[in-house]
């Protein structure tokens, strides 16, 4: 929100209140206090009939300060509250010098100036990180007296600002204006379902604003050398992240706000749906599923969209018994096919469903000021909104996903959560304009709890639309309603790298586009990208998704990447169990892993999925990659060709390829298994090791299902010597030397030759080999 009328002016009506002098420095344990006046006092009559702003600063991780900005500290609270963690053992070190206070917490330092004018300065290891200055943070009314806080903290020259949620926009967001204000808008328009109050700034570190409410962001826009961020009321709280390295601030951003959860290994596999407006019943649903198997496509989860239930009343979680008159009997036979179950869902009560006059009567769902239920006739007639804040209408809405569990049910696609009205009354007497971003995270927690209590720890999953801060907690999350363009899927893609540099861990979206039909190109070809993301669903609007129906070569790229992430899954679950212990993406946008080569900055056409494989999705007809690979000699992992980077690449592919390209130094465990996403990933385990540079050290670690390491392999190079440790190795596994046709000799293995390199089968846990 912009508050000055260019760079020297205020916005006629709007009255604006700095802190200009501190007049008091307040310690009490580990929190300090800082009181500053408006204006400049130079006699006793000065501190009278004046504005005074108070900062305060606490300590509630390593690494991470809070600042709290107060005019008025005497207005009523109201909820809610983002969930933040905080560690009683912190204790920061406080100390004056020569006109500041440094405030000290870990590497992470608040410099204020306490003479000559009020400054902070935030420094991580001794290094200026960022900070604000008279007219940076405010206390402002507009011209209709509502009043605002807003901060303004500098953007470095170069300096890139990353995340604020699942945004379409350009990648990096500097010059735009940012809305945190979930909205149901599509993935073509500045309006996103996922909103998050924290930035990630590729000078290293991590901003988080404090406020469930809107918040507008300024990224350079308003004022170009500051990212300003503003909110209605009396105070403004955030949070200044710190970390060694980009993954570390991210680390530190989930540790205070959530860690994702991780979902169990099944989740990894291909979904397929039956898409939304389209006609389906047992037989339609078998149809596809046997389509699938009698071409040889691995399916691990089948999704049932919303026409299960009957029309005009979703949600009542009564199986529609027109079309599934034996929906026990008809899930205990998908079941035996092996597959998992996926079951729409959202939190709205339409008006004819039995439940909502139940809901209406207890008072389990939103109403108006008057005592009415709130209700609208968009999406379902006359629909109201459960009320999460009542805990007797979540254990009633519980009560319902728990019936669906025991009857066959694996997970829930918990859609909508983002038009949430305003004008509303919450049960707990929530402020209806924090409960707007607020709502999706009591939603989404309400069901991942039932799948939880239900299934256990790790075995619980979602596919959900809406998020906001400390949303990861519960995943998977999907980016929306895409359209069957490459424009479509290339916005897409920077949603989701958006979305994992805002602390969400997995990510998925509808392979070839939610709305309309791709043709065949684009299906192709979003298949492969869809496959090498996260999280991996068939799933549009109002036409079927199987293969067959956009031709027969689109039959054999389903089923070749499909069985490719089947076998890279002893890989990539390791990435998944970081995810749920760092916070880190397991998609990854390029600057994440290379902070230090400034062309990655801006790259939001490929992306990093995991540490070691980089991921280059084709965006047009003529099936040409365009695409940038940071220093060292990589490796196409489908077709084996070594590229030497540090460049930009152009090359040409077909639709059984893709730049899939493995860093060097690098070892990635492939499985035996490329059917199913979920086996024993440490048996039989084959390890490829690729361009070992001398004086490196290449290591992998291959992860149970319940995420416990099972086998870590570690290989270094000196000159023409390579050592090769194992610990753990309990289970027969296997080394591949990639692209090294012989050697000179090994110790502690038998070898063989393969298409591939040399394959050696270790005797033990440890071998030498002689190139």
């Amino acid at each position: 929100m912009k508050f000055t009328d260019g760079y020297w002016q205020i916005r006629e009506g709007v009255t604006i209140s700095y802190p200009i002098d501190v007049r008091d420095v307040q310690v009490s344990g580990s929190d300090l206090s800082v009181y500053s006046a408006c204006k400049f006092v130079e006699k006793k009559g000065d501190t009278l009939n004046g504005t005074m702003l108070t900062a305060e600063f606490s300590s509630p991780l390593k690494d991470v300060i809070r600042v709290r900005w107060t005019h008025h500290a005497g207005t009523r609270k109201v909820g809610p509250e983002f969930e933040t963690a905080r560690d009683a053992s912190i204790q920061a070190e406080i100390a004056h010098n020569d006109g500041h206070v440094l405030y000290q917490n870990g590497s992470l330092t608040a410099k204020i100036r306490t003479k000559g004018g009020f400054a902070l300065d935030f420094l991580y290891g001794g290094k200026r990180l960022t900070g604000t200055a008279i007219k940076g943070a405010a206390y402002l009314k507009d011209e209709k007296g509502q009043p605002y806080f807003r901060e303004m903290l500098d953007l470095g020259v170069g300096e890139q600002i990353y995340g604020l949620g699942e945004r379409f926009t350009p990648f990096v967001k500097n010059g735009q204006v940012v809305d945190i204000w979930n909205e149901d808008g599509g993935t073509s328009s500045e309006q996103a379902y996922k909103n998050v109050p924290f930035y990630l700034s590729s000078a290293g570190y991590g901003v988080f604003v404090n406020h469930p409410e809107r918040v507008s962001f300024e990224v350079g826009s308003e004022v170009v050398s500051k990212v300003g961020f503003s909110v209605p009321g009396e105070s403004l709280e955030y949070f200044i992240i710190g970390g060694d390295t980009l993954k570390d601030v991210l680390d530190n951003y989930t540790a205070l706000t959530g860690k994702p959860a991780l979902p169990p290994a099944w989740s990894f596999g291909l979904w397929l749906t039956t898409s939304f407006t389209t006609d389906y019943d047992e037989a339609t649903v078998n149809s596809f599923i046997e389509g699938m198997a009698e071409r040889n496509i691995p399916l691990h989860v089948f999704h049932f969209d919303c026409f299960w239930m009957k029309e005009y009343q979703w949600c009542d979680f009564e199986w529609d018994p027109d079309m599934f008159p034996d929906p026990e009997g008809m899930l205990r036979r998908l079941k035996d096919r092996g597959l998992k179950i996926c079951v729409w869902i959202n939190s709205y009560i339409a008006q004819k469903s039995p439940l909502f006059k139940e809901g209406a009567e207890k008072g389990y769902l939103v109403k108006k000021p008057n005592g009415d239920v709130w209700q609208w006739d968009k999406w379902q007639a006359g629909m109201g909104l459960v009320d999460f804040t009542n805990p007797d209408a979540v254990r009633w809405y519980k009560s319902h996903l728990e019936r669906l569990v025991d009857m066959g049910v694996d997970c829930f696609k918990t859609d909508f959560g983002e038009r949430i009205p305003t004008d509303v009354v919450y049960y707990d007497g929530s402020d209806p304009q924090k409960m707007h971003n607020y709502y999706t995270f009591l939603y989404n927690k309400a069901v991942f709890e039932v799948l939880e209590d239900k299934l256990g720890k790790n075995e619980a999953m979602l596919f959900a639309r809406s998020a906001t801060a400390g949303g990861q907690q519960f995943p998977v999350h999907w980016g929306g309603d895409c359209s069957a363009t490459y424009d479509s899927m290339a916005e897409t893609l920077r949603g989701g790298l958006s979305l994992g540099l805002s602390g969400f861990g997995f990510w998925s979206h509808d392979i070839s586009g939610f709305e309309a039909t791709a043709p065949p190109d684009i299906y192709k070809r979003w298949v492969a990208f869809g496959l090498m993301s996260s999280h991996s669903r068939l799933h549009g609007n109002e036409s079927y998704r199987v293969p067959w129906l956009f031709d027969e070569e689109s039959v054999d790229v389903l089923r070749y990447f499909t069985e490719l992430k089947s076998a890279l899954m002893p890989h990539l679950f390791p990435y998944a169990v970081e995810a749920s212990k760092r916070g880190l993406p397991m998609m990854r946008a390029m600057v994440l892993e290379f902070p230090e080569d400034r062309t990655t900055h801006h790259l939001d056409r490929q992306y990093m999925l995991g540490e070691q494989l980089l991921v280059a999705p084709i965006f047009n007809t003529e099936g040409l990659a365009d695409y940038y690979v940071p220093a060292g000699r990589w490796t196409n992992l489908i077709t084996g060709k070594v590229i030497e980077g540090g460049r930009w690449v152009q090359e040409q592919h077909g639709y059984m390829t893709m730049p899939l390209l493995v860093r060097p130094n690098s070892l990635i465990a492939i499985g035996k298994d490329n059917q199913r996403p979920d086996y024993d990933f440490a048996d039989d385990v084959t390890l490829h090791l690729f361009e070992l540079e001398d004086g490196a050290e290449a290591k992998t670690v291959v992860c149970a299902m319940d995420g416990r390491e099972e086998l870590t392999v570690r290989a270094v190079r000196t000159g023409s010597t390579i050592e090769v440790t194992a610990e753990g190795a309990s289970k027969p596994w296997h080394l591949v030397l990639r692209g090294i046709s012989s050697i000179t000799s090994v110790e502690g293995a038998t070898q063989a030759d393969s298409a591939e390199g040399v394959k050696l089968t270790p005797n033990a846990g440890n071998l030498t080999i002689q190139l």
